[in-house]
């Protein structure tokens, strides 16, 4: 007779904010090996809008992603994902 296999998760889940900061590590390491291996980077920049866009569809609907993305204009005018660039 064997016995019930229980399988139990290997630790607790991560803060929020430890998670986001985990899934940037892992999408960083990707996204360099990427390049390395010859990909371009509007290729990959693309490609991850386009992935991270049917993730949040999937998980909170068209209507709920539309409305996420109506402040981008004026963020990407403020700088907030300028990194690295001198700004005049």
């Amino acid at each position: 007779m064997s016995q019930p296999i229980s399988y139990a998760p290997a630790r607790a889940p991560l803060p929020d904010h430890e998670q986001k900061q985990a899934a940037l590590s892992y999408l960083n390491e990707a996204w360099a090996e990427a390049r390395h291996d010859g990909v371009d980077g509007d290729c990959l920049a693309q490609a991850s809008l386009f992935a991270a866009f049917a993730e949040l569809v999937g998980t909170y609907g068209e209507d709920a992603v539309a409305k996420f993305v109506e402040g981008f204009p004026g963020r990407i005018r403020n700088g907030e994902f300028s990194v690295g660039i001198s700004r005049q």
